[in-house]
């Protein structure tokens, strides 16, 4: 658990694939696919149709097994984490053993980081919650894919859709008028967040966060006063976003605040 000193000074500190695989993928895909999809393994963990873990290294809780998300989330290697910069990112992911593979990819929302096994080593690895990993396979099996642990896959990069979401902003525990955190939920397109800054309801400035761990967000001042203007910049194509006064002035901590904006998928 990530206790409010260790969100604090966070804050104030501010290859595994040969060539027969990739011989499979050219031949299930054709020349002109190939260079959309890349491959990497996957893996599965916590129970066989549930969520993985409740939040991961993200941060996002009990979101990750209801609706929009559904379960369909996973852990990345920290090539794709990428610190936490990556959290919300969504890929498609599919697999090729005809035998048991279903010929539709699985789309799933980054909720967690996998450090280490087939996560280390600088490889590309999705540890995919029970539910994600068992709609790899076609229908009926799986079971019999999830018995299988680890297996060849393939991935690309999708735009992160959630149908009547607005950008929502979760104000974390601990947070006071000299120390506001924030979460970010529901970013359609591209997913994540590459910068993040503030603006108080008395001025005309736009003032930085830091990144604090996941796909959490911190600024420390003061007093700081409400209500707040948030920018996001994301991460993969520096597209913005600026939700004008979306937190209240009298804003509480662990408070979900709900915009009237979202990016375009």
């Amino acid at each position: 658990m990530w206790s409010f000193k260790k969100h604090l000074s966070l804050c104030l500190a501010g290859v595994f694939f040969n060539f027969g695989f990739e011989k499979v993928v050219a031949t299930a895909l054709g020349k002109k696919t190939v260079a959309h999809w890349k491959p990497a393994t996957a893996t599965w963990y916590s129970e066989p149709n549930g969520d993985g873990s409740d939040g991961g290294a993200c941060g996002y809780g009990s979101l990750v097994d209801v609706r929009p998300f559904k379960a369909l989330v996973g852990a990345v290697s920290p090539i794709l984490f990428k610190n936490g910069e990556g959290c919300g990112a969504c890929y498609k992911v599919k697999c090729l053993d005809s035998e048991i593979c279903s010929r539709r990819a699985v789309t799933v929302v980054i909720t967690d980081e996998c450090p280490g096994g087939y996560c280390s080593g600088g490889n590309t690895h999705f540890d995919l919650s029970g539910a994600a990993f068992g709609r790899l396979a076609i229908a009926g099996e799986g079971g019999q894919i999830r018995n299988r642990g680890a297996i060849n896959v393939i991935y690309r990069r999708t735009p992160c859709k959630y149908p009547g979401k607005k950008v929502a902003f979760h104000v974390n525990e601990g947070s006071t008028n000299y120390w506001l955190s924030l979460l970010v939920e529901f970013e359609d397109g591209d997913g994540d967040v590459g910068s993040m800054h503030i603006r108080e309801a008395t001025s005309s400035k736009w003032i930085e966060m830091t990144h604090l761990w996941g796909a959490n967000w911190c600024i420390i001042g003061g007093p700081l006063k409400g209500s707040f203007s948030v920018k996001l910049t994301t991460l993969s194509t520096g597209r913005t976003l600026s939700t004008r006064d979306v937190i209240p002035q009298n804003w509480s901590p662990t408070a979900t605040y709900t915009s009237r904006l979202n990016f375009l998928p």
